[in-house]
């Protein structure tokens, strides 16, 4: 396979060098769909470093068949392999991704929450009906994370639930919200009493 074998890869991506990992990484991602098998078998491998690698590299292989891996990447023990995988679902957004997703907002890892949300705004419009459903069911964490997914996305259907948030006490949620108010042109001024 394009010169480079398993073992090879193995032992690039577990060097300690970030360098020669991701040369390795795009050696790999070159061969596009033909690297799938190898990267499928990488998402099992008992070293973090393994896996976290294998999904890097498919955040460089945008097919459809990408996302079933990069939903099982989502899925790892390893906080930092999740957090890889939420990059790259936002580097080549597909709707099939916006359940785990939705429910990856709750994560008590607040920085993979946040790339979660990233990815779901990079989505976009497919995504508004589960993150207004986050807003309406969910703890306060990713009801944040659905706001401001909102607020970047700007479609109109979220107005009703974004105004609702307003009257909330949270200045954050209150701030996003107004954010995706401003962005789709609701020019209204609201006052608390």
């Amino acid at each position: 396979m394009i010169g480079i074998d398993k073992s090879d890869l193995i032992t690039e991506f577990t060097c300690g060098s970030d360098e020669r990992a991701e040369i390795a990484a795009m050696q790999l991602a070159a061969a596009g769909s033909y690297s799938l098998m190898t990267l499928r078998e990488f998402l099992r491998d008992q070293d973090a470093d393994i896996r976290w690698w294998a999904t890097r590299t498919l955040a460089e292989i945008h097919t459809p068949e990408s996302t079933p891996l990069l939903l099982q990447a989502l899925r790892d023990p390893e906080p930092e392999v999740q957090q890889c995988a939420a990059l790259a679902i936002r580097r080549q957004p597909n709707s099939d991704a916006i359940t785990q997703l939705i429910q990856t907002l709750s994560a008590s890892d607040r920085l993979l929450a946040r790339l979660a949300g990233d990815a779901l705004i990079a989505i976009g419009e497919d995504a508004v009906p589960a993150l207004i459903e986050v807003i309406e069911n969910n703890p306060q964490a990713a009801r944040l994370e659905a706001v401001r997914a909102l607020s970047a996305i700007g479609d109109t259907r979220a107005i009703p639930i974004l105004v609702k948030v307003l009257d909330e006490d949270s200045a954050i949620m209150e701030h996003w919200a107004g954010q995706g108010l401003e962005k789709m042109g609701v020019g209204m001024v609201f006052f608390k009493p």
